[in-house]
């Protein structure tokens, strides 16, 4: 008699996975009244049932008492999202959501609309602490940090005023034609009328007035350092673009449906943006510092914490279109050096048209983690790296600790990879001098942070942030 084949141990055949599901009951829909703990990661706090069941809940706020109705997960699960539907002891730091679309089920563009302005500073300097901790074993006096995320300049405001500060809005399109932005994760389109975080360049073009049929997706780019106003069309398969006529000039741009790249429909394929006294060039809805002041923050931030002197050598790491290594230029004069290593073709074309009057300076196109090594430098005097959400990673960070910089700022928009990376720049022998936090986001969970780490031989107390040599 033929041996049956064994089933394997692990159980991943398909038949096997349709079973675990089959027996998996979903939960979506079930409400728990619970105790709602800590802010974590990602614009939700933590609670637990009953049972011992974990709960991400958005739209509640430490210390109080709601209804969580649960959006995601089943039995099997080893967490559960949800929303809080009904308050029933509130936080302190409560108001009402000044934003109509904002709540459970709705636009999922804000995370804290429902918190006081300097409740969410708190709640991100909470979420950044945590990481530093959990991460890279660092207590906020280890990484040179007081603890506080500042506001930028002008977003300073009372309870129920919003700050409008996005200047690039990418509204999703319902079946309709109608303009809206995407519910909290999910596909399924909220139809608004006006964004309250969009900033003026954005608002006074009307999108939401229009009809955007065959539309997948319309992009709007409001420059901050000129009047430069830019539109992109993502068109569904087969359908052709519509004859784009909005308040304000604007140039407009289509997503190719073949190669998903961006190409010029009429006006200019970029934007004139503003930092340091300098003009750069943003061609094809390439990256720029969502916030206003957020290019001109985090490059004084930068300057500050490595203090350029005259001759001195530097790398800018996924450099965009040149504004770290054009404020280190200006720094380290006409003896000094720069390169700039950037992935994106039109970003490093960018790069090199706006610091094409610093000889000293050169941009090479390539990944960070295959580039680098291909430079051969082996010695560098600072380096300033801002890298994706998922940060630069041990490959990465183990190459620039070799080089011998005497400082490195590290420019981060999510502090669980900021975390990571800290902690592999700590085991190759650098420490956090000193940590500064922006809130650049504000009405969502995201933070900027600016790490500045030098030698570890060079002392073991942190300094206080923007300390001179």
């Amino acid at each position: 008699m033929q041996a049956e084949p064994k089933k394997s141990q692990a159980g991943n055949s398909k038949e096997d996975s349709r079973s675990k599901d089959a027996q998996a009951a979903s939960l979506v829909g079930q409400e728990y009244e619970v105790e709602v703990g800590p802010v974590a990661h990602g614009g939700h706090c933590v609670a637990r049932t009953a049972e011992g069941r974990v709960l991400f809940v958005r739209h509640t706020l430490p210390g109080e008492k709601v209804i969580a109705r649960v959006t995601e997960g089943d039995e099997d699960s080893r967490f559960l999202r949800a929303d809080a539907v009904t308050v029933l002891d509130p936080s302190k730091d409560r108001v009402e959501a000044p934003c109509p679309y904002a709540g459970p089920g709705r636009c999922g563009g804000c995370d804290w609309q429902h918190a006081k302005p300097g409740a969410q500073r708190r709640l991100k300097g909470e979420v950044i602490t945590e990481q530093l901790q959990r991460l890279a074993g660092l207590t906020p006096e280890e990484a040179g940090w007081d603890g506080t995320v500042v506001p930028a300049e002008g977003d300073k405001l009372p309870s129920g005023e919003v700050p409008a500060w996005r200047t690039r809005v990418q509204y999703a399109v319902d079946p309709d034609g109608n303009a809206g932005l995407r519910r909290h994760r999910s596909h399924e389109v909220e139809p608004i009328e006006h964004c309250m975080i969009a900033a003026p360049g954005v608002s006074e073009l009307g999108i939401e007035k229009h009809d955007w049929s065959g539309m997948e997706s319309v992009e709007v780019i409001a420059a901050t350092g000129s009047q430069d106003r830019q539109v992109i069309l993502e068109p569904k398969p087969g359908a052709r673009l519509p004859l784009v006529e909005l308040d304000k000039p604007v140039s407009v741009l289509r997503i190719a449906e073949q190669d998903g790249g961006v190409h010029r429909v009429h006006g200019r394929p970029f934007v004139r943006e503003r930092a340091d006294g300098r003009t750069y060039r943003v061609g094809n809805g390439g990256f720029w510092q969502v916030h206003p002041k957020a290019a001109e923050t985090l490059m004084l931030a930068v300057m500050q914490g490595l203090t350029p002197r005259k001759g001195e050598t530097a790398l800018d790491l996924y450099c965009g279109v040149g504004l770290f290594a054009g404020a280190i230029a200006d720094r380290v004069g006409d003896q000094g050096a720069v390169l700039g290593i950037e992935s994106g073709k039109r970003a490093v074309e960018d790069a090199r048209h706006n610091l094409a009057a610093f000889d000293r300076v050169r941009i090479e196109q390539g990944k960070v983690e295959a580039a680098l090594p291909r430079t051969g430098i082996t010695e560098v005097d600072l380096i300033v790296l801002d890298p994706p959400r998922a940060g630069a990673g041990k490959q990465t960070v183990r190459h620039l600790t070799k080089l011998g910089a005497r400082r490195i700022a590290y420019v981060a928009c999510d502090p669980a990879a900021l975390a990571r990376d800290l902690g592999y720049f700590r085991d190759g022998g650098y420490r956090v001098r000193s940590l500064r936090a922006f809130d650049l986001f504000p009405m969502t969970h995201h933070v900027e942070c600016v790490a500045i780490l030098e030698p570890a031989a060079k002392g073991s107390s942190a300094k206080s942030p923007g300390a001179a040599s």
